[in-house]
């Protein structure tokens, strides 16, 4: 993967195949401590210690379409090779909790890319699964929870294209906005 989006893409969508129904994906930036760290937390079924295990081996899948499980070792390697550190932590019926954390200036280090993209791919593909999106740096939050915007919503559907491209541009906006110094 190129960049960093396709990697919550990916694992956020294994989050919903695992029967959660609330996906956490956290971005945190600090450049003066030069960290980039992501992290993707669910309340799904979880994976028992033998598949926790195996998760990390490229040729190992649960998903019948394809035998490979590339997304977890590549998001690994991505970060170790930045001179970060990656972790996973899973438990049967808690959930899973996937971290990777980046050198943020290393040169190897993949760009974020449309990380409003996948966030709002991954609410128009599980309408009835709840995201909370948080994204830090240096200091500023940006928060988007379906959660409150479902109760906004008030019964009009989130995946709904008006509602949709809304939450894509609010993305976008509250990330443009932590990256403005005033």
């Amino acid at each position: 993967m190129i960049e960093l989006a396709l990697h919550i893409l990916d694992i956020a969508e294994n989050s919903t195949r695992a029967q959660a129904d609330l996906v956490e994906i956290t971005i945190v930036e600090d450049l003066k401590e030069d960290i980039l760290v992501m992290e993707i937390r669910d309340n799904g079924c979880g994976m028992d210690e033998d598949t926790l295990k195996r998760v990390m081996d490229p040729f190992y899948t649960t998903k019948k379409v394809r035998r490979v499980g590339l997304g977890l070792p590549m998001l690994a390697q991505a970060a170790r090779s930045t001179g970060g550190s990656f972790e996973i932590e899973s438990q049967i019926g808690k959930g899973t909790r996937v971290s990777a954390r980046f050198r943020h200036s290393h040169i190897d280090r993949q760009p974020l890319g449309d990380v409003p993209g996948a966030v709002s791919a991954l609410i128009l593909g599980n309408p009835d699964v709840d995201f909370l999106y948080t994204h830090q740096k240096n200091g500023k939050i940006y928060v988007l929870d379906t959660r409150e915007i479902r109760r906004e919503l008030d019964g009009v559907p989130l995946n709904h294209f008006e509602v949709i491209s809304a939450i894509r541009e609010n993305i976008r906006e509250g990330i443009t906005e932590l990256d403005n110094d005033c």
